[in-house]
């Protein structure tokens, strides 16, 4: 049943209201035919009571005569009178009983079942259970009796006679007797229902389709919705007034809206790596700065004594080492400029600490740093520095003077682990609900979005980012799968 339940709950709109129209149609028709069959029998009921009743009368006081002169045949022939003046089963008495004052057989329809004399409650369990009943009767108006678990209505007329109870006449009908009529209503109910159904059931599958296909229409196209963002041209929604147009209208502008704030997310990050790099920029001019400074000075020497062998040796020597010099830390900056990203090397992760160790110079900060990656990692370079100079630039802008700054990159179990500490002032609990959100509750002069940045990298790299933050110090590692980027 749990399996039927399931079925139909995930049976699309387009099929399960033509089902549920077929089914209110059945239900409905088997309410109105259990109706039609309980208002057929208290029908039948009443008419039976009805002429049941009249029978009675007339029978009951045909019967006056014979009682008194005590002409049993007379009697027999009058009780017998009805089984051959009608000709509906439905109303007519099985089996009619005249009791004398004693409660005893006077003459019956059945004489072998119920002889003269003999008393009826001993022979039949029906009448037993209504024999009290029979004997303390005394209106003069017939009555029907239907006791309880019986599978008769015994109709019984008093036989008075100036006041005086001669007997009493039982007319016994068959509740059985109903039962064919109940069938021929339940066959041309049966019937009604089938051609209602068969006509219904095609109009039901068009309307329920033509009426589902608005919905179908609006979850598909909020299916569509997770990786991407789809194009309204790709979808059919309903346009329309009532309560699915509006709601396709507000899927429109909720899209509309994440549209705006994907390319709004797309500038944000352009715009905060770029900055980064600025930062790292203005760090490392002081580096080209200084092997030019000596170049310079090199070549002024050389032009006031030059002509040595030796010296022009060495003159060329110091700016071939200057040259390298600024080619190392420019590669190094290049890290934005790298169209095809490719796998993470040892080589990637020494140029994140060429960048940043001018920032911790100028702190004169202890760097501490580990790089284990021996092998390349299948992961996108360019994303995967982003990540470490974004969290290094942190750690070295909250420590002190003279502060402490650990970087540790590790391959393990298939994960690229990177892990950032400073010494410095530790992050309070009330910011760190918020520490990944730009623009919140962040220190002075920060907008926050250099970590929220590399959260949303991290995200992308289907990887996980941790922060622990105590009086010692901060500590921020992510583990990057490596299947995530190959």
């Amino acid at each position: 049943m749990r399996r039927l339940l399931r079925r139909y709950a995930d049976l699309s709109l387009r099929d399960k209201i033509p089902l549920r129209v077929g089914a209110l149609v059945v239900i409905t028709a088997t309410l109105v035919t259990g109706s039609l069959i309980v208002l057929e029998y208290e029908t039948l009921r009443d008419d039976l009571l009805r002429n049941s009743s009249s029978l009675g009368r007339v029978l009951a006081k045909t019967l006056v005569a014979p009682l008194t002169h005590d002409d049993v045949w007379r009697a027999y022939e009058i009780v017998n009178t009805p089984f051959h003046a009608r000709d509906d089963p439905a109303i007519t008495a099985e089996i009619l009983l005249v009791l004398d004052a004693a409660g005893r057989v006077y003459v019956s329809t059945q004489p072998k079942e119920f002889p003269m004399l003999a008393d009826p409650a001993l022979i039949d369990r029906d009448y037993a259970g209504i024999a009290g009943e029979i004997t303390q009767y005394s209106d003069p108006e017939p009555k029907a009796i239907e006791g309880a678990g019986t599978g008769r209505i015994h109709v019984i007329a008093p036989i008075t006679a100036d006041g005086v109870r001669l007997g009493t006449l039982v007319m016994a009908y068959s509740k059985t007797a109903f039962i064919p009529r109940y069938l021929r209503i339940a066959a041309r109910a049966a019937l009604i229902t089938l051609l209602v159904v068969a006509v219904l059931l095609p109009i039901g599958a068009w309307w329920g389709r033509r009426l589902a296909e608005p919905l179908v229409q609006l979850a598909e196209g909020m299916g569509k919705v997770g990786p991407g963002i789809p194009d309204d041209d790709g979808m059919r929604l309903p346009e329309s007034r009532d309560e699915l147009g509006q709601a396709a209208a507000a899927f429109r502008r909720m899209l509309a809206e994440l549209r705006g704030k994907e390319q709004l997310e797309r500038e944000v990050v352009a715009t905060e790596r770029l900055a980064a790099v600025g930062r790292l920029a203005a760090a490392i001019a002081h580096e080209i700065n200084n092997p030019l400074g000596g170049m310079l000075n090199a070549i002024g020497t050389f032009k006031k004594h030059g002509g040595d062998e030796a010296f022009t040796a060495k003159t060329l020597s110091l700016l071939e080492r200057g040259l390298l010099q600024i080619k190392e830390t420019v590669s190094a900056l290049l890290v934005e400029a790298r169209v095809a990203p490719h796998p993470v090397t040892y080589d990637d992760i020494e140029d994140v600490r060429t960048l940043v160790l001018p920032n911790a110079q100028r702190k004169q900060a202890r760097m501490e740093w580990q790089n284990g990656l021996r092998e390349a990692v299948a992961l996108p370079s360019t994303l995967v520095r982003q990540i470490l100079i974004n969290l290094l630039l942190n750690a070295v802008g909250a420590i002190a003077e003279r502060g402490h700054v650990a970087a540790r990159v590790h391959a393990e179990d298939g994960l690229l682990v990177l892990q950032v500490e400073n010494d410095g002032q530790h992050i309070s609990e009330a910011r760190m609900p918020y520490l990944f959100e730009p623009f919140g509750p962040h220190e002075e002069g920060g907008h926050g979005l250099g970590l929220w940045v590399t959260y949303q990298i991290v995200r992308q790299l289907r990887g996980e980012i941790a922060v622990e933050s105590a009086s010692g110090g901060t500590r921020f590692q992510v583990r990057l799968p490596c299947e995530a980027a190959a």
